[in-house]
């Protein structure tokens, strides 16, 4: 065993660091100590500058690990088992001769930063999984395109540095990443800046430098390096990728529409774009509960007394799969027009302030009292059908039970609309005559699962009613009005199967 080895693990060390000559020579002759994955009470290790070449598999079994640094060494490729270490927030692989980075990287979602400059990728995997992810670095590589990283489920990210490539567009979806602060892409091929990255208002540092930029007066900013007056001219000079109208799009499809007529197509979504007054502002304080939301309004809906009860139904039993029995999201489902205009607020209430009229209930109560009723009427019901399951939304009450404080949604005069992921209120009730649906998803496992949910409904909504469901965009912001999420984005909403297709009107 080597002595810095055999060191940590006598003073049972949760750090370990290994690099230089010596350690080279050790590697060239026998190869890593193997004792190393025995020390599964690592939360950092660095292993730099050596000979490095290969990642033994057995790194997987340091499932503490949440530092990772293997900088400048030999390393051709990325031994997957790495992308199994749950906890790990930092991996840095710079300086390597990395050729490609696997797909199942995005499975780090505990990840706070990737460091992979210098090395030899052309193509980076999408990321969606990553959202804790704040610092990307790829800068000098070969990557011929911008990562596909614009996703709202990033709105973490704050660096990202792509410097030193051969990247030749900055893509309009650069607007999803609102908190990005450092934006590095000098040394790489573009010649144009779109509209959207004066949609970045948090940017500090934006180097845009060593590009064949065409527009001489933006050249000149950039080469003096004004971040405030490059997003100023960008802002009022760069065009947005404008949106046609009704009778252009006739004329003129757009890429979205270029794959077949509406009239192709058995059902259509149309997405409207946010109104101003519809608005979900989110707390800082769900992050420890349910952290995650996605809305959007659904308008002239026509139910019979038929769908509806089989709408209801599907909600029920999208609870049960893709939903995966709440565990990973909760649907709630309002009648728009039963609420006060204004702003939504997403929050937590301790039990005691919670106050809400239940679904099917008469009587207004705290969520200690619902918590508490759920609990004594499950009892009951186990003992009357001696069964030892719970039924119906008894079942959901371990998700809640010990927490300080429960998940609400709040209308605009701070009435509880949704309880997730219990119940809803009997004031927004929908009923058969609802015209307007305001739908929520929550989460407490990651944004996506809120919007894979919120797809599998609109799926199932469209195909019921047998019409075109006219779908629009809601905000997501926290309390100072930084975005979060818009729901749906163009990259929403993809069907397979020729049957339903999505429209931006």
């Amino acid at each position: 065993m080597w002595p810095e080895v055999e060191r940590a693990k006598t003073e049972n060390r949760h750090e370990l660091v290994l690099g230089g000559n010596e350690i080279t020579e050790r590697l060239n002759k026998e190869g890593l100590d193997p004792g190393i994955f025995d020390l599964t009470g690592l939360n950092f290790l660095d292993v730099h500058e050596t000979s490095l070449d290969a990642v033994p598999d057995q790194i997987s079994k340091l499932s503490n690990l949440q530092s990772l640094v293997l900088h400048t060494n030999k390393l051709q490729d990325i031994n997957k088992n790495i992308t199994k270490l749950e906890k790990l927030k930092l991996l840095d692989l710079s300086r390597n001769q990395l050729n490609q980075v696997p797909e199942e990287i995005d499975n780090l979602s505990n990840i706070v930063t990737f460091n992979f400059n210098y090395n030899c990728l052309e193509v980076f995997p999408k990321l969606m999984k990553t959202q804790k992810l704040t610092v990307l670095d790829l800068s000098n590589n070969k990557l011929k395109a911008f990562p596909d990283i614009c996703c709202q489920e990033l709105s973490n990210l704050s660096e990202v540095k792509l410097g030193d490539n051969e990247i030749e567009a900055i893509p309009v979806e650069i607007s999803n990443l609102p908190l990005v602060k450092v934006l590095e892409l000098g040394k790489n091929k573009i010649k144009t800046v779109p509209g959207e990255l004066a949609d970045c208002t948090k940017l500090k540092v934006l180097d845009l430098k060593n590009n064949p930029i065409s527009d001489r007066r933006l050249l000149k900013l950039i080469d003096q390096c004004r971040t405030k007056q490059i997003i100023d001219y960008v802002k009022a000079h760069c065009p947005k990728t404008k949106v046609k109208t009704p009778d252009q799009k006739s004329k003129n499809k757009t890429d979205n529409e270029s794959d077949s007529d509406e009239g192709d197509f058995k059902h259509v979504i149309r997405v409207h774009y946010a109104k101003d007054n519809t608005r979900v502002v989110i707390n800082e304080s769900v992050k420890s509960v349910r952290e995650f939301l996605v809305a959007c309004l659904v308008s002239n809906v026509t139910f019979t007394e038929e769908t509806f009860k089989k709408f209801i139904q599907i909600q029920n039993k999208l609870h049960e799969t893709v939903c995966s029995k709440r565990n990973l999201a909760t649907i709630a489902t309002h009648d728009f027009n039963k609420l006060p205009p204004g702003n939504l607020e997403y929050t937590t209430l301790p039990p005691t302030e919670l106050q809400i009229k239940p679904l099917n209930r008469t009587k207004v109560m705290t969520g200690a009292e619902l918590f508490s009723r759920l609990q004594t009427e499950a009892n009951n019901l186990r003992k009357e059908k001696k069964r030892n399951a719970y039924s119906g939304i008894h079942r959901y009450l371990y998700l809640i039970e010990g927490h300080p404080k429960y998940p609400c949604l709040l209308n605009s005069e701070g009435v509880v609309i949704s309880f997730p992921p219990i119940t809803n209120s009997e004031v927004s009730k929908i009923d058969v005559g609802t015209k307007t649906i305001l739908v929520e998803v929550t989460s407490s496992e990651s944004l996506h699962s809120c919007k894979v949910a919120m797809e599998a409904l609109l799926k199932e909504l469209v195909l019921l009613v047998t019409q075109d469901l006219e779908v629009t965009q809601v905000r997501t912001t926290d309390p100072q009005g930084t975005l979060k999420v818009v729901y749906p984005s163009k990259t929403d909403l993809k069907f397979e199967g020729g049957v339903i297709k999505t429209v931006m009107v």
